[in-house]
């Protein structure tokens, strides 16, 4: 164990350091440090995936509220709406079994009940109940 923290300690060492300007400047005019590494490289975020139950609604008033037309983010319902309670508004996920390439917004919730599932919403109730139900994979785009 320490031959692998004196290894660590060792390449460390031997990075270059970074160079940091520090400009003098009073708190409210703060300065902002250009070409330092922290300003240029931004973290990257790879794509999540989970395991959803997908299965699909429309506006009609037995599938949603007294408002079956508006979203419970206040948008109407439109083609790639998705209805999910465990993320926030505006996330965009893919069904790429299900739809391809195809981006979803969340703008909708389903019944607090509702766990590990998405509802996409279709223009008919046809449309909906010819989905079905199925098990698949979901991504959350960052």
């Amino acid at each position: 164990m320490i031959k692998y923290i004196l290894t660590a300690i060792s390449l460390i060492s031997t990075l270059s350091p970074i160079s940091v300007t520090r400009v003098s400047a009073p708190p409210e005019q703060a300065v902002p440090v250009e070409n330092s590494a922290a300003t240029q490289l931004k973290p990257i975020e790879a794509p999540k995936a989970l395991a959803l139950w997908v299965t699909a609604y429309s506006s009609t008033p037995e599938e949603t509220d007294d408002t079956p037309f508006i979203t419970a983010k206040g948008t109407e319902v439109r083609d790639g709406v998705i209805a999910i309670n465990s993320l926030p508004f505006g996330t965009r996920v893919k069904i790429p079994k299900l739809f391809g390439d195809k981006i979803f917004v969340v703008e909708d919730r389903m019944h607090r009940r509702k766990e590990n599932f998405l509802d996409v919403w279709m223009p008919s109730k046809q449309a909906a109940e010819d989905f079905g139900i199925n098990y698949t994979e979901v991504v959350v785009l960052k």
